[in-house]
């Protein structure tokens, strides 16, 4: 444990973001799997209405650096390019 009040401060800094950050990956995850069960079971209008959603996760997460943004345009990309595929 720390002794120092600041690095006790840190401590608890640390706890809260780790689990806010958790909410919001969480949130990803479960926005992508819905959308993903839509493009499996071949339901284009479901996808395309989570889309938006999807997006928006997406672009939270990146902006908060819980994901890279890279990693954020792949999976746009990824969702997009699957829906499109759907359609055609």
């Amino acid at each position: 444990m720390p002794i120092i009040k600041s690095a006790k401060k840190r401590v608890k800094q640390t706890k809260n973001r780790t689990i806010r950050n958790f909410i919001q990956r969480r949130r990803l995850h479960d926005v992508q799997k819905e959308f993903y069960a839509f493009i499996k079971d071949k339901d284009a209008k479901g996808a395309e209405k989570l889309l938006p959603d999807v997006f928006k996760v997406i672009d939270t997460c990146a902006k908060k650096n819980i994901i890279h943004e890279n990693r954020a345009a792949r999976l746009k990309s990824k969702a997009n390019r699957n829906l499109v595929s759907l359609n055609s």
